[in-house]
């Protein structure tokens, strides 16, 4: 992460920002408290799903930090990141390229009277991920063995060098209670059934989640004894809260990321955590007005995303290629097709369509929303209408999910970010012929791609490796689904007084937060 500091004076009005106030529910408005205070968020939505196999991610894989044990966890060595045992082990070693050994901390206690922490719980966490809607992470995993209470060895089915850095230290590698997960029918969402953690947790749906020092742990002790992660849906409205003084901490949109880095605010720094985001505008190629791939390729040469990442993004955002993001293996520099409004015509003619009218589906986001007009206003150039269909979180992320009802029928166009982590594996997961009706809302299935997905896995020659993720993004590209947009930056704005800690696909984790 690099953080940029000054002490200058603000520049936003202190009317204005209160006014944001009246946006958001249920304000804390201490003054910034000092050690064992209360650490002041924002989160951009309520956690739905708090299981690790069943959550969309973002906020409730930092709320899964909080409460429940990892094996390894994200640290930064220079401009790069890495990995670490974390304090839940006294060992983690990888024995050969198919086993890694771990031992537990003795004495580390479950809530809800579940007892200690065992190795049971590890192997009964990652073997149910298998079954998960994050299954990728665990493709290479055959089955854990325990060797003793606190001893186990992940028996791996192939070679995957990333496994620490892909599994183990983002949100699937949540370890859980094996008998309270049990006792909670197999399943949980908006509670933990017990957590191991600096903080228990709870939350109020619509104003925000609070992190409460957890009385029965005996770990590292973290920086602030409460944190308040309040809902604020809109980036804007967060921004003024905490020029106001209301937030100790809060994303940053491109607009003011901008503005901010020619005049930094007073007592602020900003830590940009990476650009493992990718983005891009989908379409469903099961829906009868996108299953000619003429009408595809017609949209992805009328889109002229070089305005979308001037006008929506301030400049401050790299310009995607591909899923694989900067600073990775396969990432790509080109893509195969350009802005030509001339010859998305032509390509609309030869299928024999006029008149064509879409719903493009987006995060009613401020970012999202400008593109979205501008892709509007390009589509409209070539003959094409579109209907810019703001749509919330919660709804917005079970819109292709067949499991979540019947609007994966309607979706025709839609704008898309993922986060990932510092392996290409990662991103490519998702495209996969098993996650048509999951992740894989554009609903194609190629077997060349599912192969090559498995070949990435075992693949540990990095000139191979690399040449296999350009080929997938080029299979992707090529169905005619994809315009790339942008790698956007998880840039955040804090006191001076804190320094925070992301990973590098920009999920906080709080209770690595210090205080200076």
């Amino acid at each position: 992460m690099k953080q940029i500091g000054t002490t200058r004076r603000g520049f936003l009005g202190t009317t204005a920002a209160f006014g944001a106030l009246s946006l958001t529910p249920a304000w804390t408005t201490a003054a910034f408290a000092q050690v064992g205070g209360t650490l002041r968020l924002r989160i951009d939505g309520d956690n739905d799903v708090l299981d690790p196999g069943y959550m969309v991610g973002g906020t409730e894989v930092e709320a899964q930090k909080q409460c429940l044990p990892f094996l390894a966890e994200y640290i930064q060595e220079g401009d790069t990141f890495t990995w670490r045992p974390t304090y839940y082990v006294t060992k983690l070693e990888q024995r050969d390229p198919t086993h890694i050994d771990f031992e537990l901390v003795e004495g580390l206690m479950w809530s809800n009277g579940y007892g200690m922490l065992k190795a049971s719980d590890v192997k009964f966490s990652f073997e149910r991920m298998k079954d998960s809607d994050w299954s990728g992470y665990f493709e290479a995993l055959d089955h854990v063995e325990v060797t003793g209470d606190l001893t186990g060895t992940i028996v791996l089915n192939k070679p995957f060098a990333p496994f620490q850095m892909v599994t183990l230290c983002h949100g699937p590698g949540a370890i859980v209670c094996e008998q309270a997960v049990k006792d909670a029918g197999g399943r949980f969402t908006t509670q933990f059934p017990a957590v191991c953690g600096p903080y228990t947790y709870e939350a109020t749906p619509g104003q925000r989640a609070v992190f409460t020092a957890n009385p029965e742990w005996t770990g590292p002790k973290p920086a602030f004894d409460r944190v308040e992660c309040n809902v604020i849906t809109e980036v804007k409205a967060a921004e003024l809260a905490y020029d106001a003084g209301e937030l100790d901490c809060t994303e940053l949109g491109s607009d003011t990321l901008a503005r901010y880095l020619k005049e930094m605010p007073a007592d602020t720094a900003v830590t940009t955590a990476g650009e493992l985001q990718y983005m891009w505008m989908g379409m469903n190629t099961e829906h009868p007005k996108l299953q000619d791939i003429r009408v595809r390729r017609a949209i992805q040469h009328a889109v002229d995303v070089d305005t979308i990442l001037q006008g929506a993004y301030s400049g401050t955002t790299a310009k995607s290629h591909g899923i694989i993001c900067p600073g990775l293996l396969g990432q790509r520099q080109e893509s195969g097709f350009s802005y030509d409004p001339a010859k998305a015509k032509a390509l609309l003619d030869e299928a024999g369509v006029s008149g064509l009218s879409l719903t493009l589906r987006t995060l009613n986001v401020q970012e999202r929303m400008l593109a979205a007009q501008i892709i509007q206003a390009n589509l409209a150039a070539v003959g094409i209408t579109v209907t810019v269909l703001p749509v919330d979180s919660g709804p917005f992320w079970e819109m292709g999910q067949e499991s979540k009802g019947d609007t994966w029928k309607e979706l025709e166009l839609w704008i898309m970010r993922y986060g990932t982590t510092p392996d290409p594996y990662e991103a490519t997961q998702w495209f996969v012929s098993d996650q048509v009706g999951i992740w894989n809302w554009e609903r194609w299935t190629d077997e060349e791609f599912d192969r090559l997905y498995q070949e990435g896995i075992k693949e540990t020659d990095e000139a191979k490796r690399r040449d296999i993720y350009l080929r997938m993004q080029q299979i992707m590209e090529d169905t005619g689904a994809y315009v790339w947009i942008n790698h956007e930056p998880e840039a955040y704005a804090h006191h001076v007084s804190i320094t925070i800690n992301a990973a590098p696909s920009g999920e906080l984790n709080y209770r690595r937060f210090t205080k200076s």
